[in-house]
């Protein structure tokens, strides 16, 4: 079988491959109307501090001052970083430039230059449940047109997968959606890592995955379902490598990545993004 990780766990070591609840045999949990509740105001605050960093980020920036912003933000709504120490991750962000795909450690020595692509991620537990998502932003004026095809194919496969979440439907829907959107620009899908429930644990059942495989059980969505739809999208290869911070994935090939995700309910008719930046 694959490996397959969800976001954000570290691929390595062995021991810690999956997540706790992947080697217990645990249920998808249906959320409440309570819960569901709290779970709007834990990504209200996630996708408030996306929109403002996706408005602050410029050249010239460290990674860390990104941080440290996220951090604050967070904290000043009156929740915690679902991030910090999470397997001993030291930041309350992922951030992710050009060929880095996921799980980029935030560093006072890493500067942010015009042109970048820069993929932020982050999660916020607010009143014992997460909220999860993440953007990729362009710095500057400068993009690349390869670089803005990329992320537009990166976004509009979110949002196809999303298109496919109401009771009855299955995670191969959402996982058929956005493959084919991404081959359709001659893109890959990264298979190594998936998506994944939220609730009171910021990696819950089940895997959601971007691909068509029979590795994964094809789960029927039921209404109060909340899932975390993440496709990441590299321009050149699937395949990803590990560096030895044991946590930053990048391409072999440093051809560029793209990722964006939102935390997603799953209601009897459709979906409600309670991510959505549109509505902060």
């Amino acid at each position: 079988m694959r490996r397959i990780f969800n976001l954000l766990t570290p691929p390595a070591p062995k021991e810690q491959i999956g997540l706790p609840n992947r080697r217990k045999k645990s249920k998808i949990k249906i959320k409440t109307a309570a819960e569901i509740e709290i779970m709007r105001q834990s990504s209200r605050i996630v996708a408030t501090v996306l929109k403002e960093i996706s408005e602050l980020l410029k050249p010239g920036m460290t990674t860390l001052e990104v941080d440290t912003y996220a951090e604050q933000r967070i904290r000043e709504m009156g929740a915690t970083p679902s991030f910090k120490g999470y397997y001993g991750f030291t930041g309350s962000i992922c951030i992710s430039i050009n060929d880095e795909v996921v799980h980029g450690i935030p560093r006072a020595d890493k500067r942010i230059h015009q042109g970048d692509i820069v993929k932020v991620d982050t999660g916020a537990f607010f009143k014992g449940y997460h909220g999860d998502s993440c953007i990729t932003v362009g710095v500057g004026k400068k993009i690349k047109p390869a670089a803005l095809r990329l992320m537009q194919a990166a976004e509009e496969a979110l949002y196809k997968g999303i298109d496919q979440v109401k009771a009855g439907n299955s995670l191969l829907d959402i996982a058929g959606a956005v493959e084919d959107h991404v081959q359709s620009y001659g893109y890959h899908v990264v298979e190594d890592f998936t998506g994944h429930g939220v609730g009171a644990e910021l990696h819950e059942e089940p895997s959601v995955f971007n691909f068509r495989t029979r590795d994964l059980p094809n789960v029927v969505l039921e209404a109060g379902m909340v899932l975390a739809i993440e496709p990441i999208v590299n321009a050149k290869t699937k395949e990803t490598i590990t560096l030895d911070d044991k946590w930053t994935v990048i391409t072999p090939d440093k051809s560029l990545s793209a990722q964006f995700e939102h935390t997603v309910l799953v209601t009897e008719t459709g979906y409600e993004i309670l991510t959505d930046r549109n509505l902060v």
